[in-house]
């Protein structure tokens, strides 16, 4: 027998277990682009705020400056969240967590409210319960190396 049909059996498993170990679930995908889609969303409308009052007529220019830069600064926790489930880090499901739980109350109150904000409060509440249903199937969790309570080794 030739050297390449003696070694191809034994790289064989090792190399589908290289594969399987180096693919992310399409679920780990799928959550991360939600939570960019989220970070995505609240630039765009930290800086239409922000533009707004500094540009427009708003009822209290301070207020509106001091909106925009806090969106634009609470976009970085799903934006990171995001790099991170990409990357496979554990500590990213901790952010990606939060920023969903943070979604709902929001919202409920988009829900509530008696304007077009309606069909924005369904689209936050579809994307935010679709990411915590990816975020904590055991297929995310095994692929980011998350062991669970007692289970340490």
């Amino acid at each position: 027998m030739s050297s390449e049909q003696n070694t191809a059996p034994d790289t064989a498993p090792v190399t589908a277990e290289a594969g399987a170990a180096g693919t992310r679930p399409r679920r780990l995908t799928y959550a991360a682009v939600l939570a960019a889609l989220e970070g995505v969303a609240l630039v765009a409308g930290g800086l239409w705020v922000l533009v707004l009052g500094l540009t427009g007529d708003p009822d209290g220019r301070q207020q509106a400056v001091t909106l925009g830069i806090t969106l634009v600064a609470l976009a970085l926790l799903p934006l990171l969240a995001a790099r991170g489930l990409l990357l496979r880090r554990s500590w990213s499901r901790g952010p990606a967590l939060i920023t969903q739980v943070m979604a709902l109350p929001v919202a409920y109150n988009l829900l509530k409210a008696d304007s077009m904000a309606i069909p924005g409060g369904i689209a936050l509440a579809v994307v935010a319960v679709a990411a915590l249903v990816l975020l904590v199937h055991p297929a995310t969790t095994q692929a980011l190396g998350i062991k669970g309570p007692g289970r340490a080794e």
